[in-house]
C-alpha cells in the first residue's frame, strides 16, 4: 500500500453536509489537475463518504475517513467501523489532536485504531504532535517518542511502511501560527531516529511523514521542500478550492525540482 508520492491530505473536519461536500468535490475535479507524482486525498465527514466514492473517479482523488473505531463487527451503536469503511477509504486519519484532547482517546485508542485500519486495508494516518504547554517546557521529543511508541506498539517493521505519519504541532492546528522550518525539521529528525529504532534504518526512511498546522496556499511550498517530509495534512485551507489547489499545484513543483 505504500505510495512514493507526495501527499496532500484535506481535512474538512465537521464541515460540509453531504449535498455540499459533493458540489465541493466537484468543484475541485474541475479545478485540480492530476500529477502521477501527487497523491490528492479528501477526508469529508463520514455521512460523506459513501456519496464522493461513487462520484470521484480514484485516478484524481482517493479519499480518507477522519475517524473510525477499532473493532470490526459487534454492538457499538452509533460507531463506524475500518471494516465498514474498506473499499470506500484508502486511508484514515488516527490520533488526530482533537480526537486526544477533545474526546480524550489515548495511546492505547490510537494504537488499536492503527491495527484495524492495516488488517483492513487501509493505510493510517498517525497524527502526533505537542501541545504548547509541552513544547515550552521542552518536551517535544518526548512527546513525540511516546506517541509513535503508543500508536505503533501493535505494527510490525512488514507493516509499518503502509503507515504514514503526521507531526500536528497542536500549537499550530487552527491557530494561525505556524511552525518554523527549523522546528519541523527537528520534528522530522526526531520522528525517522524514534522509527529507526523501533523498526530499522530502511523503514525510518521509507515511512513518509507530512506536516499539518495552519498550512496555507502561502506557507506550503517552504514546508514541501523541507528535507524529510513528503507531503501535507490540511485543515482549513483544504475547504478553500483556489487554495487547494494552490497547495497541490506547489506539492506537483516540489517534486518537479528534485523533491
Amino acid at each position: 500500500m505504500a505510495s512514493d508520492k507526495i501527499l496532500i491530505i484535506g481535512n474538512w473536519k465537521m464541515n460540509l453536509g453531504v449535498h455540499e461536500s459533493s458540489l465541493f468535490a466537484h468543484r475541485l475535479e474541475q479545478r485540480i489537475k492530476t500529477h502521477r507524482s501527487v497523491e490528492v486525498i479528501l477526508a469529508p465527514s463520514m455521512l460523506a463518504l459513501q456519496t464522493l466514492s461513487v462520484q470521484v473517479k480514484r485516478s484524481q482523488f482517493k479519499l480518507a475517513a477522519q475517524n473510525f473505531y477499532w473493532r470490526d463487527h459487534g454492538a457499538y451503536t452509533g460507531e463506524v467501523s475500518a471494516t465498514n469503511l474498506r473499499g470506500i477509504v484508502s486511508y484514515g486519519l488516527v490520533g488526530h489532536s482533537e480526537r486526544r484532547h477533545v474526546f480524550q482517546e489515548t495511546d492505547k485508542d490510537t494504537r488499536a485504531k492503527v491495527a484495524a485500519a492495516i488488517r483492513n486495508n487501509i493505510r493510517p494516518v498517525l497524527c502526533i504532535g505537542e501541545t504548547a504547554s509541552e513544547r515550552a517546557s521542552g518536551e517535544t521529543k518526548e512527546i513525540l517518542h511516546d506517541q509513535i511508541l503508543g500508536g505503533l506498539a501493535n505494527v510490525t517493521s512488514d507493516e509499518v511502511t503502509d503507515v504514514v505519519i503526521a507531526y500536528e504541532p497542536v500549537w499550530a492546528i487552527g491557530t494561525g501560527q505556524n511552525a518554523v522550518p527549523a522546528d519541523v525539521i527537528k520534528a522530522v529528525v526526531t520522528i525517522r531516529n524514534q522509527l529507526k529504532h523501533l523498526f530499522g534504518a530502511k523503514a525510518a526512511q521509507e515511512v513518509q511523514v507530512l506536516y499539518g498546522g495552519s498550512v496555507t496556499a502561502d506557507t506550503a511550498a517552504d514546508y514541501l521542500a523541507l528535507e524529510g517530509v513528503d507531503g501535507l495534512l490540511v485543515g482549513g485551507a483544504s475547504l478553500n478550492e483556489h487554495a487547494f489547489e494552490s497547495i497541490v499545484e506547489k506539492a506537483f513543483k516540489s517534486t518537479k525540482n528534485g523533491k
